[in-house]
């Protein structure tokens, strides 16, 4: 009797981690790109080029760590984790092709990781961008992350903008058009802190699909705000995009994770809830 208790015991554990894991399994299957930070600049896990690569100044080539850009061992939310020390010129990226694979037509995906500063004390004059999603033109269609520039406290926006002259017909100025204007969701006391990692996931679904197209930001798995009743056309070359970090930002970054589809609040929950990070999606 006791051996058939310790046998049901034994199957019920077994099937409860099988289970588990079958509840990763759709994640892993859009999983596409995955930097732990933990001990390099480049990525642990990419169906892309894993190497972290920078621009500006006379700086080309694969990213190396330096006074402004580091990795710290132990620093992470899960590990180690990217620390961007001071505002420089240098723009380090990820080549999108394999990671970010653009597509003309319904076009969709997610990006997760985890940031930790206290934007008002810590960012330097100016927009501060965490992430940005480009194309080798910003007329032919945006997508960032950013800290304002003139608020105290800063607003935290998620932006996507397509075409110029969609978005843009009168040529006006970013900063001084009205929040109907400007494709975005802006928060104005976004819980950021020195002292605690905030999640942050913003997803994009059926862009380049007229005003089909939606996205959506999270922080701290819940739903911030929407993108919609857009046109959301690009007209990006696929084989120029770039997923770009750290654009004027200053703080530190871990756990950067980008979907081929947009991921649903469910799982953005399931992501942040991860016990180590996502490298049990690997």
């Amino acid at each position: 009797m006791q051996s058939r208790s310790r046998f049901l015991l034994a199957f019920f554990l077994g099937t409860s981690a099988a289970s588990a894991a079958d509840t990763l399994q759709p994640l892993r299957d859009a999983l596409t790109h995955h930097a732990s930070f933990d001990e390099k600049l480049s990525a642990d896990f990419s169906r892309g080029d894993p190497v972290l690569y920078t621009a500006g100044g006379t700086a080309k080539g694969a990213a190396e760590p330096s006074d402004a850009v580091k990795v710290v061992p132990g620093a992470g939310k899960f590990g180690g984790a990217l620390q961007i020390v001071k505002k420089n010129p240098l723009r380090p990226y990820f080549k999108g092709p394999g990671i970010i694979d653009y597509t003309a037509a319904n076009w969709s995906g997610a990006v997760s990781l985890w940031l930790r500063l206290t934007p008002d004390e810590d960012l330097e004059p100016g927009y501060c961008d965490p992430v940005q999603i480009v194309g080798g033109d910003g007329k032919k269609g945006f997508i960032f992350l950013e800290w304002s520039k003139d608020e105290t406290p800063r607003f935290f926006r998620f932006a996507i903008r397509p075409l110029f002259e969609i978005w843009n017909p009168k040529n006006q100025d970013w900063a001084k058009m009205t929040d109907a204007e400007r494709p975005m969701v802006q928060v104005a006391r976004a819980p950021f802190s020195r002292t605690k990692w905030t999640h942050v996931v913003f997803t994009f679904d059926r862009l380049n699909a007229g005003k089909a197209g939606v996205g959506k930001l999270y922080l701290d798995g819940k739903l911030q705000g929407s993108i919609k009743d857009w046109d959301l056309t690009f007209g990006w070359d696929p084989a120029k995009v770039q997923l770009v970090l750290a654009a004027a930002y200053v703080g530190f970054m871990d756990d950067l994770a980008v979907f081929n589809r947009a991921l649903t609040e469910p799982e953005v929950q399931q992501v942040m809830a991860l016990p180590n990070g996502i490298r049990a999606l690997r």
